[in-house]
């Protein structure tokens, strides 16, 4: 039995889907649902996921942005019997932990990425840990990304990075536009072990910690991990799984 609740963004495809599926499913209370439906792009299905994930349930994405990574494609004829077939997949986020320039701690998590990026004109400068290993003493760039295994085709692949499969319980350290040194392509690493960053200069190059789209300006100090006390499960169509949409990815970098 299929009792969902349905939220979708403000655009006109997904007020088109939304009254489709009006017409055809009941729409419940997101506390009496048994799954929630989002309709709309990856930017909006990954705000809904952190908005409503207290109530404990499954999200189902349907497509109706650009790309739509983590939604599954709508169809007129297909969709409502997909949602009762649908596949079931979990996911872990990453805990951002920033103390900033004047010593107050904020923290968000990040289903994605965390993006460490220059403020100013400056370049930022940063050293990076994993655990105990210092991975670089002073990485000079426009930036570092932090990328899970569910968001490396995302921002992380554009500065090309690893696609990390879902099992691979890794993540994915990536300069963005690195100056010194030139040839450093960043570092795939354990997520059992956190991730420390630090401004090497924070009053001349400073730096904003951002996870997904939530900013910290000012950073000095940023601490990342997984975060295996939340769980979002993702509902995907039996034959586009999260896991094959990141094989086919893999498949189209290898190959270009």
């Amino acid at each position: 039995m299929i009792n969902p609740y349905i939220i979708f963004d403000n655009t006109k495809q997904s007020k088109k889907i939304k009254s489709f599926l009006d017409r055809n499913i009941k729409n419940f209370s997101p506390s009496r649902c048994n799954l929630i439906i989002v309709i709309g792009g990856d930017g909006f299905m990954l705000s809904s996921l952190k908005k409503y994930n207290k109530y404990k349930k499954p999200f189902y994405g349907i497509n109706a942005g650009s790309y739509g990574f983590l939604m599954n494609k709508f169809s007129q004829k297909n969709t409502i019997r997909n949602l009762s077939k649908a596949k079931q997949v979990s996911i872990f986020p990453l805990e951002m932990s920033v103390k900033n320039k004047f010593n107050k701690t904020k923290k968000s998590i990040a289903i994605n990425e965390v993006s460490i990026l220059r403020q100013s004109r400056q370049t930022a400068s940063l050293e990076i840990s994993s655990g105990s290993q210092k991975i670089i003493k002073k990485l000079v760039s426009d930036g570092v990304l932090i990328s899970t295994p569910a968001g490396s085709t995302a921002y992380n692949m554009s500065v090309y990075g690893p696609i990390l499969n879902l099992d691979s319980k890794k993540l994915s350290i990536r300069p963005i536009s690195a100056f010194r040194p030139r040839r450093w392509k960043g570092r795939i690493v354990s997520d059992k072990k956190k991730i420390t960053i630090k401004n090497l200069n924070i009053n001349k190059r400073p730096i904003s910690a951002v996870a997904d789209n939530y900013e910290v300006r000012n950073a000095k100090t940023i601490s990342i991990k997984i975060n295996k006390k939340v769980k979002f499960n993702l509902l995907y169509d039996s034959n586009r799984s999260l896991q094959k949409k990141i094989k086919i990815e893999q498949i189209r970098k290898e190959t270009n």
